[in-house]
């Protein structure tokens, strides 16, 4: 645009945005916490940012109601409106999961799993009591996608390395599950590469139970729809995403899913002033459409890769419609999807026009970090991460747990809170004469 021309707001309750595909690494120590997120000041410096959160929004009169970090809300008018929300963790209301589960779509979360399962590891090497380090032992992972599947297979490796620093605790003693309601995981890579993710994971000790579902969790003793009970400390809900329930709050037209429905050209449907894109869209998929694909059932997935290139195509988008120029449409072929598995593991499916190359093994996780490394967003950041793999060549994984980071000044509280006072002295009464 040009200077002056208009004011760009961000609202966002995190002063950073997430490479989320980097969380499995980030928890298991490959890369550092701070690299895979990207500070919104420092990149959109044309930008406003506020850290708060759209409460609601009054489309007749064009206004959101804004409810910062601190302080009473207020009104924030607008004359275009661009809806990026992202998606939240999709639950079910399973007895136990709210207090048990660990999601994995924010840094926090991937900072706060590493420490938890060093810290079970920490648990298990200095008690002597069985059922307590059986438990703290068996580490439950729900969902076969790329975050499950991911996460499963970094935070295995990473446990397998750190065990080579406790007397008490070996691999053969840990015990991981994966579950998943579907018949097989890692679907966006195919069935063939699925299937040899999925026998690449038993290899390494790792159970898996297909077309399975988990009824309760409740203080830690999991249970599966197959009639499989363990007791865990660990339990981690990576079942797919859905979109951020606030959306029903706004006065969008939504699809079936909650999604805000979006014709070709990223413009909501019914509201030539409002743009959406990502994993809170419901954008047409035009190139399945032309490979003949249902249009009711045609819909961009919810991936970085769809997400990154619609938000190209929207910004210009919005310029046009501003100016009253015709604006174009999204249209994206898949590329293909890669997925790393640990260490010097990963499955990769490349599409190249009608052909499809499949690689797995070391390959893959080449292809993996190549592309997601080139994806993240500013050279700031590229390097940083491309530094932290380069050193990981060299240098030993940290195995350090971080535990006390939740809670920071409780230490510092039982030393600096008052003494309790004194208890007075109990008075004798005089024996009576």
């Amino acid at each position: 645009m040009r200077y002056a021309e208009a004011t760009v707001t961000v609202v966002d309750p995190r002063s950073y945005m997430t490479y989320q595909p980097f969380l499995p690494e980030a928890a298991a120590g490959s890369i550092s916490p701070r690299h895979v997120v990207v500070p919104l000041r420092r990149v959109v410096r044309g930008a406003e940012v506020l850290t708060g959160r759209v409460t609601t929004i009054d489309q007749d009169r064009k206004v959101a109601t804004i409810a910062p970090l601190v302080g009473e809300a207020y009104e924030l008018p607008f004359d275009y409106l661009v809806i990026a929300m992202g998606a939240v963790s999709r639950t079910f209301p399973i007895p136990g999961l709210a207090e048990q589960g660990i999601g994995m779509k924010g840094i926090e979360e991937a900072i706060g799993l590493r420490n938890h399962v060093l810290e079970q590891l920490d648990k298990a090497d200095s008690t002597t009591d069985e059922e307590v380090r059986r438990k703290a032992l068996t580490f439950v992972f729900v969902g076969g996608g790329f975050a499950g599947a991911e996460t499963i297979g970094e935070v295995e490796d990473m446990a397998r390395d750190a065990a080579k620093y406790y007397q008490n605790v070996k691999r053969e003693d840990m015990r991981f599950i994966l579950v998943d309601a579907a018949d097989k995981i890692l679907p966006e890579v195919g069935p063939k590469l699925g299937q040899y993710g999925k026998e690449h994971l038993e290899g390494r000790g790792i159970e898996i139970y297909l077309q399975t579902s988990m009824d309760s969790c409740v203080d830690g003793h999991v249970v599966l729809k197959n009639g499989l009970e363990v007791d865990s400390n660990t339990i981690v809900w990576t079942a797919g995403v859905k979109p951020n329930p606030a959306l029903s709050r706004f006065g969008l037209p939504l699809g079936p899913r909650g999604h805000v429905d979006c014709n070709e050209k990223l413009q909501v449907n019914g509201l030539d002033y409002v743009w959406a894109a990502g994993d809170n869209a419901q954008v047409p998929d035009l190139a399945a459409i032309k490979a003949g694909v249902p249009a009711e059932r045609a819909w961009c997935p919810p991936n970085a890769q769809h997400a990154l290139r619609q938000a190209k195509v929207l910004g210009d988008n919005v310029v046009a419609g501003m100016r009253g120029f015709p604006q174009k449409e999204y249209a994206h072929s898949n590329k293909g999807a890669v997925a790393g598995l640990g260490l010097h593991k990963g499955v990769a499916m490349i599409v190249m026009g009608k052909m499809k190359i499949k690689l797995k093994g070391r390959l893959a996780w080449y292809m993996h970090r190549g592309y997601h490394g080139m994806a993240m967003p500013t050279w700031n950041r590229k390097i940083r991460v491309f530094a932290d793999w380069t050193l990981a060549m060299f240098l030993k994984r940290e195995v350090v747990s971080l535990g006390a980071m939740e809670t920071p000044r409780e230490e510092f509280y039982e030393a600096a809170k008052p003494a309790p006072a004194p208890a007075a002295p109990v008075q004798e009464k005089a024996k009576a004469s």
